[in-house]
């Protein structure tokens, strides 16, 4: 579904990708885990076509993104969600406009249509019947849930996570990570999640890559990630002060 080829990005004089490399099958969750900091969310933007790769090639259902056109990425858009670390949901919209944002922008689905697919995507995340309410008066485990109902409201092809579960208590984030495991299932959704919370990855991967210095270092199952040897990586997902990552920030050339 994905195909990641030699993924460089720079900003300036920072370069933040280099090299990657990355597949991801049809219907997998794939986590990717690595360092605050480190280019994770930047490259979920190039897979969505936010961004344009300085070099390399980034396809989705083997289609080039940087050489879509305007007509091409709004239909890649309509199959692809996004769930932003934030929520990102409008304060000037009640729960049910948020939640139906996107059939509104890419359909022509009538009203009565709309407002069913809205509150059957509430409903499987637990929260039917709160369309009217604003975002003001949800708690920011609710408000991670209907950025959830959005992203499945349209019944993507893909979903893309960026940082699911931060600013979360340990039981609200065990609850979206049920989520998200669960919405894969119904849906057979292809998914990708950026987190730096390993119990998170263990949780909903099927497989996870580490990024390290702009590239994948490692790409395995859970339990191959957990078992492994790599330095780098074992330093990461234990948690461990002392080891090869030593940078404040992932610096390199």
């Amino acid at each position: 579904m994905i195909k990641i080829k030699e993924l460089t990005k720079r900003f300036n004089n920072v370069l933040v990708l280099k090299d990657l490399n990355l597949d991801i099958q049809t219907g997998q969750t794939c986590v990717i885990i690595g360092r605050s900091g480190c280019g994770k969310s930047v490259l979920l933007k190039h897979i969505i076509g936010l961004l344009k790769p300085d070099k390399g090639k980034v396809l989705v259902d083997g289609k080039e993104v940087a050489l879509m056109k305007e007509l091409e990425l709004t239909a890649l858009r309509s199959k692809v969600s996004m769930v932003f670390q934030g929520g990102a949901l409008f304060d000037s919209l009640n729960v049910a406009e948020n939640v139906g944002f996107g059939l509104i922008e890419h359909t022509r689905i009538n009203r009565e249509e709309l407002l069913e697919r809205v509150e059957e995507s509430l409903s499987m995340v637990g929260l039917g019947g709160i369309g009217n309410l604003a975002p003001s008066e949800l708690s920011g485990g609710m408000k991670k849930r209907v950025a959830l109902a959005r992203a499945i409201c349209i019944r993507p092809e893909i979903i893309l996570y960026d940082e699911p579960t931060t600013g979360l208590d340990p039981i609200n984030a065990d609850s979206i990570n049920e989520l998200i495991r669960s919405l894969h299932d119904k849906l057979k959704v292809t998914s990708v999640v950026v987190t730096h919370d390993m119990k998170s990855a263990y949780h909903i991967a099927d497989k996870i890559a580490m990024m390290y210095k702009g590239k994948i270092v490692l790409e395995g199952a859970p339990s191959e990630i957990q078992k492994t040897a790599d330095p780098v990586v074992h330093q990461f997902i234990n948690g461990l002060s002392k080891g090869p990552i030593t940078e404040a920030i992932d610096t390199f050339k």
